[in-house]
């Protein structure tokens, strides 16, 4: 096959225009819809505009994170759990996170006690809620902070 240098420069005035464009487009974030500004306000759209009261919900994180892939996480509530007052679900929402409600967690009428322990990923340093919905309806809260120094949730940005 004969070299053609007239094509190769055409090849690269092609790639090097698409290529632009397709780095301009991988490296816009994405936009957020309607997004509330800030956690406090997420986390009142989530419930619908009912009161989440802080408190009776103990959440762990360390305060300094080295790995943000997988940062360990353990939630307990003050409750009973039994027949009349038990933890139906624990919500947990990472405002900084490309998808910031990051997990749920349900509890069924036989479970014993309302703890758990995991792993989330974190994007970036923030502050991190857990909210509790019990069985009477109402909503209860913890939070606590996590500084993350290499952060994760970076893929396809």
């Amino acid at each position: 096959m004969k070299h053609r240098p007239d094509l190769d420069r055409a090849r690269r005035q092609l790639l090097g225009a698409t290529g632009g464009l397709w780095l301009l487009l991988q490296a816009r974030p994405a936009a957020a819809v309607s997004a509330p500004e800030t956690l406090q306000g997420m986390v009142r759209a989530w419930a619908g505009g009912r009161p989440v009261t802080a408190g009776r919900v103990v959440l762990e994180v360390p305060p300094l994170v080295e790995n943000g892939n997988v940062v360990p996480l353990t939630i307990s509530v003050d409750s009973p759990m039994n027949a009349s007052e038990r933890v139906r679900a624990i919500h947990v929402f990472a405002q900084k996170n490309p998808q910031p409600h990051v997990a749920v967690f349900r509890f069924g009428p036989r479970a014993g006690r309302a703890v758990l322990s995991t792993r989330i990923r974190l994007a970036d340093s923030q502050t991190v809620v857990a909210v509790c919905e019990m069985s009477d309806g109402s909503f209860w809260s913890g939070s606590a902070e996590a500084v993350v120094t290499v952060s994760a949730c970076t893929e396809g940005i």
